[in-house]
């Protein structure tokens, strides 16, 4: 009898006694689960074989978002296009936010931009492990190929909103200078803090049920503690009153003041930063997607179950 006939001879045996677990007589035979969890450099080596298929995963939810309605990929323009127009009414012109701002218009819609860019890609990355569980029982892949996959969706969706922001940017007085030319770097730092949030989101989506519930609440509060609509440094020193570190708090421990505000940086020439602010987007680029990564994987092996 071979060594594989006789391991299920025993598993037999031993499942009809009761006298060794089914897990230690695998063990004695050299047997392993089919879909244990790989090291963790296999693993991602087996993402980057299958690059494509999280592409072309990507690209095919976004052409197919909009394929049902009247005015197809349309909608990609018109879609930041009426944000900001609402926005610059309500925030703007309705509520007074601009205050003392230079260039509010670009200042805001910077914003806006850039904040959905992240909110969007955590609320897409819960929900990409619970709505494809089919997918995952059906095919054995990588898991983290799913929250990969809708972070990437989300990026080409803010590829056509920055063309937006540009030329808006433009149109209300400011020029292209050499400084623009960080900012594909910045994009690629909050791109690396969008997936690894995501990937924490996904592993908890797979298992807390209401998290999706939840989550509006959570990104509306962070979308107005990033100082989205206003200036931080006005409303929470100068309004206020509060103390200095406060507001250096809120623009070094929030990931996407970080973010926002070095675009400004970049987009407005007479906006002010916080001094060193490219430091916190490194850290929170750095720190998100290896920490996304790890828990994300040490899961690996629970998707698609119950």
């Amino acid at each position: 009898m071979s060594q594989p006939e006789s391991a299920v001879a025993d598993a037999q045996a031993g499942g009809r006694s009761g006298q060794e677990p089914l897990a230690k007589l695998a063990q004695r035979y050299g047997l392993r689960r089919a879909i244990a969890r790989p090291r963790f450099p296999v693993y991602v080596r087996q993402l980057w074989e299958r690059r494509h298929f999280i592409l072309t995963y990507a690209t095919s939810r976004n052409v197919s978002k909009y394929s049902s309605s009247a005015l197809g990929q349309l909608w990609q323009i018109l879609t930041p296009l009426l944000n900001a127009a609402i926005y610059y009414v309500m925030f703007g012109i309705v509520l007074g936010g601009k205050g003392n701002i230079e260039n509010y218009p670009a200042f805001l819609l910077t914003g806006i931009f850039v904040f959905t860019y992240t909110q969007r890609s955590v609320a897409a990355g819960a929900k990409s492990i619970s709505g494809n569980l089919s997918l995952i029982r059906a095919l054995h892949f990588p898991r983290a190929s799913l929250p990969l996959a809708y972070t990437i969706q989300e990026l080409q969706q803010l590829a056509i909103s920055m063309g937006v922001l540009f030329l808006i940017v433009i149109l209300t007085g400011e020029f292209p200078t050499w400084f623009w030319l960080m900012i594909p770097v910045v994009l690629l730092l909050q791109t690396m803090f969008n997936i690894g949030t995501g990937l924490v989101m996904a592993r908890l989506g797979s298992s807390m049920r209401d998290l999706n519930q939840l989550l509006p609440f959570i990104t509306r509060t962070w979308l107005y503690a990033s100082g989205v609509f206003f200036s931080i440094q006005e409303k929470v020193v100068g309004s206020a009153g509060l103390p200095q570190w406060v507001a250096d708090a809120m623009y070094y421990l929030n990931p996407a003041a970080s973010y926002i505000e070095f675009m400004r940086d970049i987009l407005i020439q007479k906006h002010n930063p916080p001094g060193m602010v490219w430091i916190s987007c490194v850290f929170w680029a750095v720190f998100a997607l290896g920490l996304g990564f790890w828990y994300f994987w040490r899961a690996e092996e629970r998707y698609g179950r119950g």
